[in-house]
């Protein structure tokens, strides 16, 4: 019913007749279409409309990404400005701009301005506007009926500056209709954006016998009694009023608080309306509600509690409905205007009311779903419809993240050079990209047998397996293997601590497989950089990964390992390898595939291994053959070199690490670190309110809330926006089907990213391949391991993808590696153990 008395009411606005006395006055904005991506340029704008006066400069870039750049500044509208004269009104906003433009360091620039003015005005062009009446709790004298922009205009002279200002208005609900049903513009073609100024439906009476006597209490007490009295049944500046004077009469009826009324109670304004907000929360909307009656001097029971929320329920609800009702007229006469039996749109739609209320955008879209089941109609919140639509806002935020071909060769060409310097001898010390031998000089050839012991130590969980190799005909490789714990505080304790933790692990698995007197060879996969003198000793050069264990770095972990094994002195071990997790994997490759000759790792951690002509490692002595170097490319960038395509969120997740500006590139490509920069750019997305309606949760500020198997399952194919909410929904985020199209998006925009540049730096390693041998075109097989190659939908699509476009000369294939921190330990200390045998070192 109400839906059909605001058509009603609509066609009596677009009337040249009937325009004078409707009360939805439809005014012609003169903004004849919408953005098309063409715009660009540098503008100012200022938004008067609320408790708050806005300065923004917005820079929008022709740069083929629609991408723009706000910068903006907020004062207070004080109750003297709000409510005194017009010309102080005017030099007042004009003061704030001049300080603006002067913290801005614009004085000495002509910028066009955007002014919203967020109050009904009759339009005759665009950049002219004249007051029809004060709205909210502005009441300024002498600027009724005159030209708002000739007023600014006026007050910006007094500062030495005149700019061409259009004006519209920022409150309501705008849309755009046909110029042919438009009478009050000559002009039948095209469209044009009209304001209905909805907040005035009802002052002709036609509502009246759907507002109550709260809402005829409310306007009385009014600055302005008969006007807006639909703004008045719907908006976030009235409705914490009208819950006070509910609970008012059922106090002084004696339903609530034992019939006793404080004086607060009796205060007008004491109730807003983030209080009815926090009191109809899901979880703790009861305990809210006491805090809040309690500070209105109530003793309220827990029934008074049940019976407020209640109230304050029926109060937003009604509004939530009333509000789908017009909107629903309108989205009907636009199906209409296009003779559309089904019509598809999008609802740009901001406001506090929308945005912090727990349930009210869920109620309005359900309620404007069922009004008009002819239209298909998606809500995106705006990130202040006043400055710029939320489309832009949110491209702003993910432009730095869509890296172009040109910025990826450019790291590829950054990370070869650093992959160069890495192998002299004059860089030992101060090369980023540490270029480590790992003295592994051979892949296997496939004669490789016998029974082999290997330990795997790189994250929470330790492993000690039993690896059995047989050769010939029967070749197969059998692996038993145990996990262990590591707790925290032997992860972040003494070093003797840890290895004896070790050693301990050892004893039981070997106790366990009944080999407790065998003195097998054993391979120590150690996944953390260390520097090599050979392949049996290795010097931890730091820690990774949230290990912190005191007196190792510096210190040969083999030696560590030994001396906890004498301590324990129960079984002795013939350790011949310490090993890299990243040549592991391509040990692994290379037992199935001859021409595996690089490892890579793209999970929790990020790493390359390849080999390397011996003539070029510069730092061990011999020309001859060629040795596996473990890059450690994690550390790419922290000599600076790639700070310009680092985010502020990649600076704000490095700056929370454990390790402040180390393993910049590996904090920008592995799986332990995309979670975490997804987080920052939710909350900073949240702070504009593009999500969460401006909420920002407990859970969100928790570190660590976004893991790696989360983002695999929101960007996935298979799952429907229904799902990706109730992901967000576990992770403690109150989430619209909106705001998981906007999680979907930042969790791609980010993965990609990691996806694209990991593939510019192995599109480096592969063309060194392709130069060492001298070769045209090179064939060469990547060993690849790592839960982010393997589990993420999108990941290893594009990291193939990448490295073909950046190395085309090369025909790279990726195999998955089965184990490479246990079956390629064992494979490498059987390789050493060939090669010994034969005389080679």
């Amino acid at each position: 019913d109400v839906m059909a008395r605001f058509q009603a009411e609509m066609v009596k606005g677009l009337g040249r007749d009937t325009n004078p006395t409707a009360t939805v006055k439809m005014l012609p904005s003169f903004v004849r279409s919408l953005p098309d991506g063409s715009e660009k340029g540098e503008f100012l704008a200022v938004d008067l409309g609320g408790s708050q006066f806005r300065a923004h400069q917005v820079k929008v870039f022709d740069d083929g990404r629609q991408s723009s750049q706000l910068e903006s500044k907020s004062y207070p509208t004080p109750k003297e400005v709000t409510q005194g004269n017009g010309a102080e009104l005017f030099d007042y906003i004009a003061d704030c701009l001049s300080d603006f433009m002067e913290t801005r360091n614009l004085k000495n620039k002509k910028l066009p301005l955007g002014f919203t003015f967020s109050f009904p005005c009759r339009q005759t062009k665009l950049e002219e506007g004249v007051l029809l009446a004060w709205t909210k709790h502005f009441r300024v004298r002498g600027v009724q009926d005159t030209d708002v922009v000739s007023s600014l205009r006026r007050a910006l002279q007094k500062h030495q500056a005149i700019y061409p200002i259009p004006t519209g208005t920022g409150t309501n609900a705008c849309y755009m209709e046909e110029m042919r049903h438009i009478s009050l513009v000559e002009g039948d073609e095209g469209r044009m954006c009209i304001n209905t100024e909805w907040g005035a439906f009802g002052d002709d009476g036609a509502l009246d016998d759907l507002r109550t006597e709260f809402d005829r209490e409310l306007d009385l007490g009014s600055l302005n009694p008969g006007k807006q009295l639909f703004e008045k049944m719907i908006s976030s500046l009235y409705l914490g009023e009208l819950v006070r004077l509910i609970l008012l009469k059922m106090t002084k009826e004696g339903l609530l608080f034992n019939g006793k009324v404080s004086t607060a109670l009796l205060t007008k304004g004491k109730i807003e309306m983030k209080h009815v907000s926090a009191m109809e929360k899901y979880k703790e909307g009861l305990s809210n509600t006491k805090e809040i009656l309690t500070g209105l001097n109530l003793f309220p029971s827990e029934e008074d509690c049940v019976a407020v929320q209640h109230v304050c329920t029926i109060v937003s609800f009604r509004s939530a409905n009333l509000c789908a009702a017009a909107l629903a007229a309108i989205l009907t006469r636009l199906r209409e205007n296009k003779k559309l039996l089904r019509m598809r749109t999008t609802v740009g739609i901001d406001g506090g009311l929308y945005k912090t209320h727990p349930k009210f955008a869920k109620r309005l879209h359900k309620a404007v779903r069922r009004l008009v089941p002819t239209c298909d109609v998606r809500f995106l919140l705006s990130a202040g419809g006043s400055g710029r639509g939320a489309r832009r806002r949110l491209d702003a935020a993910l432009a730095p993240f869509l890296l172009p071909p040109g910025t990826l060769r450019e790291v590829r060409d950054k990370m070869r050079a650093e992959l160069e310097y890495g192998l002299k001898r004059e860089a030992q010390g101060k090369a980023t990209v540490k270029m480590l031998p790992t003295y592994v000089c051979g892949t296997p050839d496939g004669t490789e047998k016998g029974k082999f012991l290997a330990l795997d130590l790189g994250g929470t969980n330790f492993r000690v397996l039993l690896v059995k190799i047989k050769s010939g005909r029967r070749r197969s490789v059998q692996m038993y293997n145990k996990i262990f714990a590591i707790p925290l505080e032997i992860m972040q304790g003494t070093g003797e601590e840890l290895f004896d933790h070790i050693v301990q692990c050892i004893a039981e698995f070997l106790e366990y497989m009944g080999i407790k007197g065998a003195r097998l060879p054993l391979g120590f996969t150690f996944s953390f950089p260390c520097r090599q003198a050979s392949i049996d000793k290795g010097t931890l050069v730091g820690w990774t990964k949230g290990f912190k264990a005191t007196d190792c770095e510096g210190e040969d972990v083999v030696d560590m390992l030994r001396e906890a094994i004498r301590r324990r002195n129960e079984f002795d071990l013939d350790i011949v390898a310490v090993v890299n997790d990243t040549v592991g994997t391509m040990m692994t490759c290379g037992y199935e595939d001859p021409n595996c000759e690089i490892g890579l790792i793209a999970g929790t951690g990020s790493n390359v291994c390849y080999m390397e002509d011996m003539k070029n490692i510069e730092i061990v002595e011999g020309n001859e053959g060629k040795m596996c170097i473990n890059t450690e490319w994690g550390a790419f960038g922290d000599n600076g070199c790639i700070d310009y395509i680092r985010t502020k969120y990649d600076r704000e997740v490095d700056e929370g690490s454990l390790n402040p500006g180390k393993q910049r590139y590996e904090k920008m490509t592995s799986g332990m670190y995309l979670g975490e920069i997804v987080r920052q750019i939710l909350i900073d997305l949240t702070k504009q309110g593009l999500l969460f309606r401006g909420h920002i949760s407990e859970s969100l500020r928790k570190r660590g809330i976004f893991e790696t198997k989360f983002l695999s399952q929101i960007e996935s194919d298979r799952l429907a926006l229904l799902q990706v909410r109730r992901i967000l929904q576990q992770l403690g985020l109150d989430s619209t089907c909106d705001d998981s199209i906007i999680v979907k998006e930042v969790c791609g925009v980010v993965s990609t990213r990691a996806a694209r540049l990991c593939g510019a730096g192995l599109a480096a390693v592969v063309e060194k391949k392709r130069e060492n041998r001298g070769v045209e075109r090179l064939q060469i097989t990547v060993g690849v391991d790592g839960t982010l190659y393997k589990l993420h939908p999108h990941f290893s699509t594009v990291l193939r993808e990448t490295v073909k476009e950046l190395a085309p000369q090369c025909d790279v294939t990726f195999m998955l590696s089965e184990d490479g921190s246990g079956k390629g330990a064992a494979l490498i200390t059987a390789v050493a153990k060939r090669l010994h045998n034969v005389g080679q070192k």
